[in-house]
């Protein structure tokens, strides 16, 4: 779905975002006010516009000639002079001005006062003789200078009071975000007018979770097909399993084929830094809901608000988390709670979540979407191929056995990965090299084409990788190999070999210490062929630690430690579950169990070194081998496995 198509069709309600109001009339007013301020400021301070300026020696010419009728000292700062009027077309000459043009009212000139009792000397020396002029002093008070120096502050302050409160009133456009309506639910609302492109039929690999969703869909649709033999309408599900599989995907084709409204928010929307927030839009929530009874409520990553109470460390945020959550309880199954309204949510940690979230009553279904199989994968390529224009050899099948552990949003990247690499080389189709190579980028990183390694690292790196290879050929329960190369890739990867595991749910004791020997091969190659040892088995080192530590902590496959697991008790306490006695033991179990498989790794390579310095020789030379390579050099796996549909030989051309 896209962000214009819900522009346009969605209604509007408190908690979706707007834009912020454009500017009307009534928004005006206080600019109107201000403008007019300074107009009349203008107005009352300069009066004396209409009246020309002279100098003191223009006035005292004037006042000799006898052409003075009146003169004003005007607050001790300025002078108007009042001439006759015989003589004001004279001086009106003088001044390059139209006598039409002056007031006869006058004041007909001013001039500013510097020194009070200098003007007052020189009213002495023209009257001296003759008395002339008779000087006039007034005070004026301006009562608009004292009036705008209180009042124009005012109207500022309220003019920017008034800004921000628009701005921050007018939503997630404005500086400070909907100040007036945070408690307000931030949720989406789709009803039947919104164009919500996703369906069921978009949804792949999912069927039995989709099937369950339908089904509640339809509660909605045909309510009583159910309540007519006494059954009562869900009021949540929660969709739970690994990132990128489809939760919130699932969520939308739910928006897209119910035919009720739906709503639409996030976990971490609930959360706020101000007191009683996230309870309020709980609230806020739910009275929307009601209104559009009946109606579908979907919350993503709802362990943002549901984790279990009482176990935070810290108080503060963590209080008002678990008061939101309090809230979502008590709307979920309390009192006041009304039918219509089914709740969904989605999560990726079902084991952080409150207990009395779980319960029946509040979530009755908890639907379980897992990494897609084997043919749940081909039917997730189906969906993500129909747009691509490929070639007759990409089918969704061999990519669907290449790609195992793969969640949809893993094979929706590599289908548009591939696409963007066919345009980059100037391809009319999308071919399977382009897969392979996408399948590459995306599992080792991008290649480092110009990474300038020295010829004595890289002739470690090809027994390392050789290593690997050839533990993995000659021991049984090792998954298929499909590749090996030493072609450097993301960051710090100098080369990897790459294999198929098998669609297993259960893993024996036999398959986890083949798995450990021959990650062991690479560190046990280098100490074979140089008698040294580097650091770049630090990866392998990891993997082998996670797994013996596994074998004898968690699985119960260690004859001294015994059929215990720690698991969830590690995980549920900061302390060890466990005694200091217990803890050596395990210690010494976990090395035991690795030195045994780093021993077995060595004794396999050195019984198979011709076999590994084959291999190591044509990796410097080719620095790609694929599996049928393999079997050319050094002949088929000596142990029956299941072969894959098709052997991806254009892995070499691309990568050499």
């Amino acid at each position: 779905m896209t962000e214009d198509n819900n522009k346009n069709n969605q209604q509007p309600g408190p908690g979706k975002d707007r834009e912020p109001p454009k500017m009307n009339n009534r928004s005006l007013w206080i600019y109107g006010v201000i403008i007019v301020g300074f107009i009349l400021l203008n107005f009352f301070v300069y009066t004396n516009n209409d009246s020309k300026e002279i100098s003191m020696n223009q006035f005292e010419a004037m006042a000799r000639d006898e052409a003075v009728e009146k003169v004003e000292v005007i607050n001790k700062s300025y002078v108007n002079v009042y001439l006759h009027k015989d003589k004001l077309a004279k001086y009106s000459k003088d001044k390059k001005k139209d006598q039409s043009k002056i007031d006869p009212k006058g004041p007909h000139f001013t001039f500013e006062l510097g020194d009070v009792r200098t003007f007052d000397e020189l009213i002495k020396e023209i009257n001296k003789d003759k008395k002339l002029i008779d000087p006039v002093y007034k005070t004026k008070q301006n009562w608009a200078g004292p009036i705008f120096n209180w009042l124009l502050p005012i109207l500022i302050i309220v003019g920017l009071w008034m800004f921000f409160m628009r701005r921050m009133a007018g939503g997630a456009g404005g500086p400070g975000g909907q100040i007036f309506s945070i408690g307000k639910s931030k949720a989406t609302l789709f009803d039947k007018k919104a164009d919500v492109n996703v369906t069921f039929k978009d949804v792949a690999g999912l069927e039995e979770a989709k099937e369950e969703v339908m089904e509640v869909v339809d509660f909605l649709k045909k309510p009583k097909k159910y309540t007519a033999l006494g059954g009562k309408i869900p009021k949540g599900v929660l969709l739970v399993g690994p990132p990128g599989t489809g939760k919130t995907l699932l969520a939308k084709a739910v928006a897209g084929e119910a035919e009720v409204p739906f709503f639409s928010i996030s976990g971490s929307d609930f959360v706020e830094m101000f007191v009683g927030v996230g309870a309020s839009r709980v609230r806020d929530l739910f009275k929307q809901a009601r209104e559009k009874a009946p109606c579908i409520v979907f919350i993503d990553e709802i362990d943002a608000i549901g984790r279990s109470r009482g176990k935070g460390p810290m108080q503060g945020g963590n209080d008002e988390r678990e008061n939101t959550l309090n809230q979502l309880l008590v709307e979920m199954d309390g009192f006041s709670t009304d039918k219509g309204v089914i709740l969904m949510a989605a999560t990726n940690r079902p084991d952080i979540l409150d207990n009395a979230l779980l319960r029946p009553g509040r979530f009755d279904r908890q639907i379980g979407i897992d990494l897609p199989d084997m043919k749940g994968r081909e039917a997730i390529f189906d969906v993500h191929l129909t747009p691509i224009k490929t070639s007759e050899e990409v089918t969704s099948k061999y990519l669907a056995e290449m790609t195992p552990g793969f969640a949809g949003a893993d094979i929706a990247n590599v289908c548009n990965e591939a696409a963007l690499v066919a345009a980059r080389r100037n391809k009319s189709f999308v071919e399977l090299d382009d897969f392979n190579y996408a399948l590459d980028r995306i599992i080792g990183g991008l290649e480092k084409k110009h990474k300038l390694i020295s010829p004595r690292e890289k002739e470690i790196i090809a027994y390392h990788e050789a290593g690997h290879a050839i533990c993995g050929w000659f021991l049984e329960h090792a998954s298929p190999l499909l590749k090996v190369t030493i072609v450097p890739r993301g960051i710090g990867t100098l080369g990897y070999a790459q294999y198929l595991p098998k669609e297993e749910y259960i893993i024996r004791n036999e398959q986890l210490l083949d798995r450990m020997c021959m990650t062991f091969g690479g560190r046990a190659a280098e100490k074979i062929v140089f008698d040294k040892i580097s650091t770049g088995a630090q990866n392998d080192l990891d993997q082998v630690t996670q797994l013996a530590y596994g074998m004898v902590m968690i699985y119960g496959m260690n004859d001294e430690v015994g059929n215990v697991s720690f698991y969830g008790m590690s995980k549920e306490s900061f302390n060890k579950p466990y005694s200091e006695h217990t803890s050596s033991m395990i210690d010494a179990e976990v090395r035991k169990l690795v030195e045994e498989q780093y021993h077995r790794a060595q004794e396999l390579l050195k019984e198979k070194r011709k076999e590994l310095d084959i291999v190591a020789k044509t990796l410097l030379e080719k620095e790609v081998i694929l599996k049928s390579d393999l079997e050319k050099l050094i002949g088929k796996r000596p142990f029956a496995e299941d072969k894959p549909l098709l052997d991806p030989e254009h892995h070499e051309e691309q990568a050499v």
